[in-house]
């Protein structure tokens, strides 16, 4: 018989949703009334304008109804038809025509339903309708297990569908869908492998799961096709014929070598397209589009390698919700990677998202702009047991099948904390079954001694590892708002004034911008200083809390946590400054830059510190052409200038290295009074879409006459938007954080409102005044968008640029090596004798302690062969609270005498040089406790890493007690 050829059909079905809050009766009947009901497309939350409203407990929980109506078209009656859901919030019946065809639950991954056999053809309506709940206590229907994820702390619960929906239409005969949810199917798997990075080489595999749902037998052949990001065909390969039988499912592959391959990077987002396909008799039965990018990964020696060359992980720990005010996560593609593309910008190479799965537009969005991402399952704290761990290696399973194609994830997540060995174990295998050859490790927080694990890193603290990377999944969690300058500026804000948390003084939730830039400065430097290059055991970087303030967990003045880079509407603070100076390399720094902290808009006989953070070794700062001298150096990058007297003009700091030589430079100038209100309009690269779900970003700045922003206005603005779009607005002081409000305060000079489309084109205008300011206007005409019967061809998105700034993996070292590590052979104790090889066993779960008794409290190390050592490396248990007075000597000579400092980990402490085979280290006072961190612990307040959930610790006077220690040449 001769094949009939079919082109696969992929529809948006987002358009010409309509929803009804409460549990309506019927509403799943075909023949219900709901003309009443408000009509939306898709993705929409219904309770998605109260982000950043109220707070994050305080978000509409409860029964809604979602329905649409829409009509297949006759020429598809023999074919399959499958749906696909990238996720709903929280639980979720749906129906067809009246008929309830099935359950999803976990509120976070994709689904899908096979609709062939219930769908209607031709000119005859069909309706789908989902009746969801997103209550917090929402408990699983087959178990009655809540779900640990759904958590008032950090998973914002935007309910609803928030996120996309497509209609899938192919042959009987057909490629899976790679939902394993109610479809129980795993899709296609495309990876790379025999990797030669120096000459652009590397094996192409694809491989598909296939049914053949006809009644007939087949003999297919599977070809795949690889075109380059210009859509070039660069590759054809094909299997030889496969027999399938009916009812059969099975794999199918096929590889080849390729040369002149384009390897996915940092900043790099080159994405390829396999096309793979099934032919009968050379006549097409169904093609999928695969975009993918293919990068080699590696996880060893303490260290990330990526394309063979060593990345230290310098990034953010972001809420999965990546939410904006009045419109929660559901934002168009293009602000995913506006959002996103802004982290690239400060210099990260990494985000890992929080406790839940990132939805596929964050996901696809990375891949596009070279962003690497942690992929989690679902979690909240620690480990899990019965159900609630069954959830959660079902979640991780979904997960990974669904996102396997997806070059930017490159480490797998499964816990937001440590959990067992047969549980790490048990994931790993998930891992190794659905995505063995992909290159992505697979690890938890806080993983420090696991042999299970492929990566480790605790949440506040710094790790060292000589075995699998160590990077800090979360860190420098303080908070402050943008609108806070500094003392000195109004609404001239005292550091850290604010309201109690849990009771307590919060002056870390409360920041100024300068304090909050300089806490992050600090915490940075630990990871800086224990860098590749540094030693054997090296720090693989970490991740900071947050990026964009966000409608969660908050300790500060206001409803939402403030701990970003950037505030809601994604308006830079100074802290994301900070860090575009830090993170400027791989791992060493590649290219010098300096920026000073605030403004230059006092007033006269202001005298207040300033600070330039930079890369050089010196800093010196001018005012109008006349040097105030160098700032003195910590932490690396900051340079401290004391009692600037504020004088109107240019503040220029001039950063240089070691011989003098100009690294960088920056300034900042005293803007005049404000005159105007100035616009900028932000959309997609081909416009605004009339799809009712498409948005406009603009930027709203007050500025004197010569253009320059005044970082000290606060000018209230009054908007007019008119035309076929819907406001959206902004957010700032005022009741409801002002959301939706049309009367909207710049902060510190800039604000950022939005509007979203309607389904109609047209002209939109949209109007600015303020009292004393010229207005300011901008128009635009949306783009119309296509849709007949509630679907369209048209997906936002499909043709959004890859990011390709930063070019190919550079092919030279990333670091240059700073100093030799010594390496012990054995040690002695005053106490304890056989646990001393813990204080060098590369694993941060062991200690050695002596007896209590301030006489026993020394140890001894011997080396192999006489060494000069300049540094010791000490992690010393109590770390954040404990100081010991120590004494190191070398056969009685000191090399360094005095009370060590708290920290978040390690301590450096330099040593007098002198040739050596052995160093003692010796206790020679009582310990002394004062928290140095503001009691820097969240959410479990009974947890002490820094003492080993020892609660005596704190009260023993006469305790010696080594964690890891390192000596270096």
């Amino acid at each position: 018989m001769n094949a009939q050829g079919f082109d696969r059909q992929v529809f948006n079905f987002n358009p010409d949703w309509k929803f009804q809050t409460g549990d309506v009766p019927k509403a799943s009947q075909m023949n219900f009334d709901d003309v009443n009901w408000t009509s939306v497309s898709l993705p929409h939350a219904y309770n998605q304008e109260e982000a950043f409203r109220v707070s994050i407990e305080e978000l509409t929980t409860g029964i809604v109804w979602y329905r649409k109506s829409f009509k297949i078209p006759q020429e598809f009656e023999d074919k399959k038809v499958f749906i696909e859901f990238e996720g709903i919030r929280q639980g979720g019946e749906i129906y067809l025509n009246g008929e309830k065809i099935g359950l999803h639950e976990n509120g976070t991954m994709a689904f899908g339903f096979d609709l062939s056999e219930k769908i209607k053809f031709g000119n005859q309506e069909n309706v789908i309708a989902l009746r969801i709940d997103n209550s917090w206590d929402y408990r699983q229907k087959s178990t009655n297990a809540t779900y640990r994820w759904n958590d008032k702390n950090f998973n914002a619960n935007y309910g609803g569908i928030p996120k996309n929906v497509k209609l899938h239409i192919t042959a009987k005969t057909y490629q899976t869908l790679p939902l394993y949810s109610n479809l129980e199917t795993t899709g296609v798997y495309v990876y790379a492998k025999d990797f030669n990075i120096a000459d652009q080489k590397a094996t192409i595999h694809a491989e598909s799961e296939v049914k053949n749902e006809s009644n007939e037998g087949k003999t297919l052949q599977y070809e795949v096709v690889l075109e380059d990001a210009d859509g070039n065909e660069i590759a054809k390969f094909a299997s030889e014929n496969i027999q399938f039988q009916p009812g059969e499912q099975k794999i199918i592959q096929a590889e080849k070598a390729i040369e002149n391959l384009q390897f996915w990077s940092w900043g790099y987002g080159y994405l390829y397209t396999v096309k793979t396909r099934l032919l009968e008799n050379n006549q097409l039965l169904d093609e999928v589009k695969t975009r993918t990018g293919f990068r080699k990964t590696a996880f060893k020696n303490g260290m990330v390698y990526l394309n063979d060359r060593v990345l230290q992980m310098k990034g953010y720990a972001q809420r999965t919700s990546n939410e904006w005010p009045a419109i929660g996560l559901s934002v168009p593609p293009w602000v995913s990677d506006f959002s996103n593309h802004l982290m690239l910008e400060s210099n990260a190479n990494l985000v890992r998202w929080m406790h839940t799965t990132p939805w596929k537009q964050d996901v696809e969005s990375c891949d596009r702009l070279g962003l690497i991402q942690a992929m989690p399952a679902g979690d909240s704290e620690g480990d899990s047991k019965g159900n609630h761990w069954k959830q959660r290696t079902q979640l991780m399973r979904d997960a990974i099948i669904y996102n396997r194609n997806n070059p930017s994830i490159i480490f797998y997540e499964c816990g937001n904390e440590s959990i067992s060995e047969p549980h790490m174990h048990e994931m790993k295998s998930i891992r190794n079954t659905f995505d063995p050859y992909g290159g992505r490790a697979i690890g938890s927080r806080e993983m420090l001694d696991s042999q299970e694990a492929e990566y480790g890193g605790e949440m506040l603290y710094i790790n060292h590892s000589a075995g699998i990377p160590m990077w800090a999944t979360e860190y420098s969690r303080d908070e402050g708002l943008r609108k806070y300058w500094d003392e000195f500026t109004p609404p001239f804000h005292k550091e850290g004034d604010g309201p109690l948390y849990k009771g307590n003084p919060a002056t870390s939730y409360n920041h100024n911008q300068d304090a909050h830039a300089i806490e992050n400065v600090v915490r940075w430097f630990d990871y800086f200083e224990a860098r590749p290059g540094t030693g054997n055991r090296v720090s693989s970087g970490g991740v900071n809390i947050i990026f964009s303030d966000s409608n969660t967990h908050h300790r500060g003045e206001e409803n939402y946590r403030s701990s970003g880079e950037v505030d809601p509407m994604r308006i830079p603070k100074d802290n994301y400054f900070v860090h575009q100076i830090m993170w400027n390399g791989w791992v060493d720094i590649e290219k010098h830059s300096s920026h000073i902290l605030g403004h230059w808009n006092y007033k006269e006989g202001t005298v207040k510190n300033e600070y330039v953070v930079a890369t050089g070794a010196k800093v010196e700062l001018f005012l109008n052409g006349k040097s105030l001298g160098f700032g003195k150096q910590s932490y690396q990058f900051l340079f401290t200038f004391e009692n600037i007297q504020f004088e109107h003009g240019t503040l220029k700091a001039v950063s240089y290295d070691a011989d003098g030589n100009i690294l960088s430079e920056s300034t900042k100038k005293t803007a005049g009074e404000p005159k105007e209100i100035r616009l900028q309009l932000r959309t997609a690269p081909n416009g605004l879409l009339a799809d009712a779900a498409d948005i406009a970003l603009v930027d709203v700045e007050v500025v004197d006459e010569d253009g320059n922003r005044c970082p000290v206005d606060h000018s209230e603005i009054t908007f007019e938007l008119s035309g076929k779009a819907d406001w959206l607005g902004g957010l700032a002081d005022g009741s409801n954080n002002n959301i939706l409000s049309k009367k909207l305060p710049v902060i510190n000079g800039i604000n950022r409102v939005m509007f979203r489309s309607t389904t109609e084109a047209g002209k939109i205008k949209l109007k600015a005044k303020a009292k004393g300011l010229k207005s300011a206007q901008i128009t635009l005409n949306s783009v119309p968008f296509e849709s007949t019967n509630g679907l369209s061809t048209q997906f936002p998105g499909a043709d959004l640029p890859l990011n390709l700034e930063r070019g190919p993996t550079p092919k030279t070292p990333s670091y240059s090596k700073k100093r030799e590590t010594i390496y012990i052979a054995n040690a002695t104790a005053g106490a304890n004798l056989e646990e001393t090889y813990h204080t060098y066993d590369d694993n941060e779960l062991t200690e050695w302690t002596n007896d209590g008794s301030i006489n026993t409290g020394w140890i001894e190390y011997e080396f192999a062969k006489p060494v000069t050592a300049s540094q010791c490396v000490i992690k010393l248990t109590g770390w954040r609270t404990k100081t010991y007075p120590i004494r190191i000597t070398a056969k009685d000579q000191v090399l360094f005498e005095g009370e060590t400092w708290q920290s978040l980990g390690y301590i450096t402490i330099p040593l007098e040089k002198v040739e050596t085979d052995a160093i003692k280290i010796a206790l020679i006072g009582a310990n002394t406790e004062a928290d140095a961190y503001n009691e820097i612990i969240e959410v479990d307040p009974t947890k002490e890493l820094d003492l080993y959930k020892d609660k005596k610790a704190a009260d023993a006077k006469g305790q010696l007690r080594i964690v890891e220690i390192e000596f270096y040449e």
